[in-house]
This record gives C-alpha cells, sequence and structure tokens, in this order.
C-alpha cells in the first residue's frame, strides 16, 4: 500500500500511462470508463460516501485511487487473516471480507492524495469522514503481469 501527494506520484515505480494520466486529471473529467491501454484503465465515478462497508481485495489489478472532489476514509488492513464475505469473482476481479483481527490503517483521502492498492491490500473505500457527502473519485486499474 501507497499513501502520499500525488506532486510525489513520480517517485514510485507505477505505471507511465497511468501516472500521466492522473497528471492532465482535471475535476470537470467526465464520470465514465476510459481505457488507456491494454492494461490500465480509468473509472471515474461520482457517489455519496457511507457509514460502513466490507473489505475488498483484487487479484489482477492494482489499484490507483485519488479523489477530485470531497473527502473519504479508505480502510486498509493486510488482507491475510481476513474471513471470507463474497467469494472472487473471476469475471469483477474482487472478493470481499468481513473484518478481521490485524490493525486497521484509515486513509484520509482528500484532493491532492492517492493510494495504492496492491492483491494483498484489503480496503474499503468510500467510507464517511464525519457526514456522508458527495465526491468525485478516479480509480486506475493497472493489470499485473
Amino acid at each position: 500500500m501507497i499513501y502520499d501527494e500525488i506532486k510525489n506520484i513520480e517517485l514510485y515505480n507505477l505505471d507511465k500511462t497511468a501516472v500521466d494520466f492522473i497528471k492532465n486529471l482535471t475535476p470537470d473529467i467526465e464520470c465514465k470508463k476510459y481505457i488507456l491501454n491494454d492494461s490500465v484503465y480509468a473509472n471515474v465515478e461520482e457517489y455519496t460516501t457511507k457509514e460502513n462497508g466490507f473489505f475488498e481485495a483484487h487479484k489482477k489489478y492494482i489499484d490507483i485511487q485519488l479523489l477530485l472532489s470531497g473527502e473519504e476514509i479508505i480502510e486498509y488492513t493486510p488482507l491475510d487473516g481476513l474471513k471470507i464475505k463474497d467469494e472472487y469473482d473471476t469475471n469483477k476481479d474482487i472478493a470481499f471480507y468481513y473484518d478481521g483481527i490485524k490493525p486497521i490503517i484509515k486513509l484520509e483521502m482528500q484532493p491532492g492524495f492517492f493510494s495504492v492498492l496492491y492483491p494483498n491490500d484489503a480496503h474499503k473505500p468510500q467510507l464517511k469522514i464525519t457526514n456522508p457527502q458527495k465526491v468525485k473519485k478516479v480509480v486506475l486499474k493497472i493489470k499485473i503481469d
């Protein structure tokens, strides 16, 4: 898991296409799926943050998540030790998990910050900080070779 300011994104060995896309984002980008190449795509979406959720993890893709407006919490914990809620769906590249016994780190997401979540990084996104609010978010998916 990586959590940092976008101004530092080039310090990490991330996919160049994804980094270039992030550096050129503007808050008025249309909400839709953007296919950047054969191994990278981005979903731009708006939603209202929520009280609670379930941890999720992916096997085929790395997530880079960032907000264009609003703020939310992404909870992070190591994947091992979590109990499966919904088995891995190969078509959607996702499995859901109940909370475990390992520590949970709360990433406070707001514009200007990003998180990178790898297959062993269980994460619970879209959580409210104080009150539910509308956010605009970009999730880049980078295929693992």
